[in-house]
């Protein structure tokens, strides 16, 4: 916890420790020591490349520190530039498309790349990074031993080659997600936001005009945003073909900065873009060799830093850029950036993490109408109008959308433009909301794994709704992100109508285990809460169901032949008893037995009366009605996805992570829920309710079931504090109920 002096936990001024790594600290050790720092969570090893190791000898890959590649090795030459970061053999242009950007604005630059950071003074071998993870800003300690093959830095080096602090961002970044082959393809937007912090967006080049679209660009450039661009690839096999152009088609170019010349009669409008190969240009008018720089001035060309060398960066005219590329990614830290003229606002953003799991809430996308509601929901409340509507053709206004929408991406199609035209004339002075969803870890070594996701924000009449699958059944979206896209974040910048909106997440199909993490950005006095309630119970008046006397028959029979001197049926014998009138599909194990048994009031005796056994057979066999109604194939199971409506219809009312927590904790990772399972459940639910009923502190009892529980749950395991976040995590997962 900060103290009133320290800056936040998380904020760029304090930072996650990543592997809990003391930059100061370890460099103080070394110094002291005089021994250069090795990293022992990120060694200089064939795992850290995450690739297979090249069979031939002569590729054998060595580890350098800068000095040994080179005498002249310094951290930062002068100053940093676009054309100081070149690719090596590693297929992550996207990451240093966004670092040139990166190196175009010095006080984002320093938030990565901290200063005072050398090669000679108070060297140790030893650097430090930091980077936005999820909310977070992360500070990733590396050594300097780099990858060298055949002498030559193996993946990013500098046009001079004896730079090395680009180098070093890429491993500490290899490092935070897992190794340099984890960085292997992926989306400019991906290492923009990591590198900021802010909104990354992409915009197709062809729904503006050249000069409406360089206009948007120098105004993005101006207020700070970091830009790159693309040409899209019809196909696998297209990727990395040159154009007759000389442009690279699937590949990341950085926008570095926007100029115009001034004619006597015209007005060439001029984009400098960046190939982070640093070499491969473009060849076209207003190339470095172009002809048209004949008649341009020559303190116009100065002033421009028009270069005549193949360092990968050149200028295009803003008619041929419209013709050439097909999309343009931004990145901004303030969604005002976005507003070619609109005044700077005040916004307040929301974060939440979450997860998809399977049978819980992992519930799939629209098409999948059983399951979608059991999806993720959180509750968005718009009070506060625009003071001025700006002409942000942008922003989308609240509509139904298509059903189409709930389909997967084509990446081959581009959006028709007409379409987002139409909704330019329907605004009115609405509240500006905008929501992103990133999906959390899925690079994995050297492939992508990203789920297909989206997210549909639906206007409800009242806060703190659970939205039922009735309520999707009968109702459409008011907005969307739009098809289901295989990529790490998707968002959209909205104006809706105040009110109360649910936002869910989703996957495209259900079942699908992930983590994501969502935040908004909206006006001050506009929130985002989890979709969270208060749990309840009608257990007793639900399940106050007298034993039939054929049971009961059964019962005495039972209790006379194995009944022992206190007239009690042990542990086994209880389940002999309950198995012999349940069908098998529902026979009880041992385990299951026990915790029955124990859910009641047997002074610490694992061992039940006649009365007692009479009275939760009645209970099972109630339990076993409620059970069948959703078991659809009478197999003894039911989906994982069913769990919270059961649980309603014995009587418990329980909020989105409960429901996942005793799913999690009762079905063993499997998609369905047997009936044992069930039981389980609902005899743990009895007994943290019974704790709550029976809690003496009226303070602590105000405060809820959660705090109670916790607090009973911190005197069985004796957690810190801020383990016990919520009852369940505790009581649930550890089973110190004397269960």
């Amino acid at each position: 916890m900060a103290t009133n002096n320290e800056a936040p936990l998380g904020s760029t001024e304090n930072p996650i420790k990543f592997k809990d790594q003391d930059f100061e600290t370890l460099q103080a050790e070394c110094l002291k020591s005089g021994v250069l720092f090795s990293d022992p969570t990120f060694p200089a090893e064939q795992k850290s490349i995450g690739t297979p190791e090249d069979p031939d000898p002569k590729k054998a890959i060595q580890w350098k520190r800068p000095k040994e590649i080179s005498k002249n090795a310094v951290f930062v030459e002068d100053t940093t530039a676009t054309t100081d970061i070149c690719q090596g053999q590693l297929g992550n242009c996207w990451l240093l498309a966004a670092l040139s950007c990166l190196t175009a604005h010095p006080s984002l630059f320093m938030k990565v790349v901290p200063p005072n950071q050398s090669l000679s003074d108070r060297y140790a071998g030893i650097f430090h990074f930091k980077f936005w993870q999820y909310g977070e800003w992360v500070e990733v300690v590396v050594d300097d031993r780099l990858p060298v093959r055949e002498g030559r830095l193996l993946f990013s080096y500098s046009r001079t080659r004896n730079e090395f602090w680009s180098a070093l961002v890429e491993k500490a970044y290899a490092k935070l997600i897992g190794s340099y082959g984890s960085l292997k393809g992926g989306n400019i937007s991906e290492g923009m936001e990591d590198f900021t912090g802010g909104i990354a967006r992409s915009l197709e080049i062809s729904s503006r005009t050249p000069r409406v679209l360089w206009r948007s660009l120098a105004a993005a450039l101006s207020r700070g945003s970091l830009l790159s661009c693309f040409i899209q690839a019809k196909s696998a096999s297209d990727i990395g073909k040159v154009t007759g152009e000389g442009l690279i088609k699937g590949h990341a170019y950085a926008i570095t900065d926007a100029d115009k010349l001034t004619k006597p009669s015209d007005e060439i409008l001029l984009l400098r873009l960046r190939n982070p190969w640093g070499f491969i240009e473009y060849c076209g008018p207003w190339s470095d060799k172009g002809k048209e720089w004949e008649n341009v001035d020559p303190t116009e060309k100065e002033r421009i830093e028009v270069k005549c060398v193949e360092d990968g960066e050149f200028w295009i005219s803003a008619e041929d850029f419209s013709n050439l590329f097909d999309v343009v990614e931004l990145c901004s830290v303030n969604p005002d950036s976005y507003d070619e003229e609109s005044t700077p606002a005040s916004w307040a953003i929301t974060e939440h993490e979450g997860c998809w799991l399977p049978g819980s809430s992992a519930g799939g996308s629209r098409k999948y109408n059983k399951t979608f509601w059991k999806n993720p929901q959180y509750t968005l409340v718009l009070k506060e109008k625009d003071e001025n509507e700006d002409e942000d053709d942008d922003d989308d206004v609240g509509d139904d959308g298509e059903d189409g929408d709930d389909e997967m991406e084509d990446p081959t199609v581009t959006p028709d433009p007409k379409k987002r035209a139409e909704k330019q004339k329907q605004k009115v002075k609405r509240c500006t909301v905008l929501v992103e969803l990133l999906q959390k870890n899925r690079r994995q070594r050297d492939k992508l794994n990203f789920l297909h996701i989206a997210f549909h924000i639906y206007k409800v009449p009242s806060e703190n709704t659970c939205l039922d699958r009735s309520f999707f059944m009968k109702n459409r979206p008011a907005c969307r992100s739009g098809k289901y896209k295989g990529q790490r974040g998707v968002w959209r910048k909205m104006r809706l109508d105040p009110g109360t909106y649910v936002i869910v997440v989703s996957t495209y199909r259900p079942n699908i285990p992930g983590e994501f993490f969502v935040r908004t950005f909206s006006k001050i006095g506009n929130t985002l809460e989890t979709q969270d309630f208060a749990c309840t119970s009608s257990f007793s008046q639900v399940m106050t169901a007298p034993v039939s006397s054929k049971d009961q028959e059964r019962v005495e029979m039972t209790f006379d032949k194995q009944a022992g001197l206190d007239d009690r049926l042990n542990v086994k014998d209880i389940m002999k008893l309950f198995n012999s009138v349940l069908e098998k599909d529902y026979h009880l194990p041992l385990e299951t037995c026990r915790e029955l048994i124990f859910g009641e009031d047997t002074k610490g005796r694992c061992a039940l009366s006649r009365e007692q056994a009479g009275t939760l057979l009645a209970s099972v066999r109630n339990l076993q009605s409620i059970f069948s109604q959703f078991d659809e194939d009478s197999s003894g199971s039911m989906s994982r996805f069913e769990l919270s409506s059961a649980l309603q219809a014995v009587g418990f009312q329980c909020d989105n992570k409960v429901v996942e927590l005793l799913s999690e904790r009762f079905t063993s990772g499997e998609l369905d829920m047997p009936f044992h399972g069930f039981l389980s459940c609902v005899t743990r639910l009895r007994k943290l309710f019974a704790l709550y009923e029976s809690e003496t502190s009226q303070e602590v009892k105000d405060r809820g079931i959660n705090s109670v529980s916790i607090k009973h749950a911190q005197l069985c395991t004796d957690p810190g504090p801020e383990q016990a976040f919520h009852f369940l995590l505790v009581s649930i997962r550890s089973g110190c109920f004397s269960f």
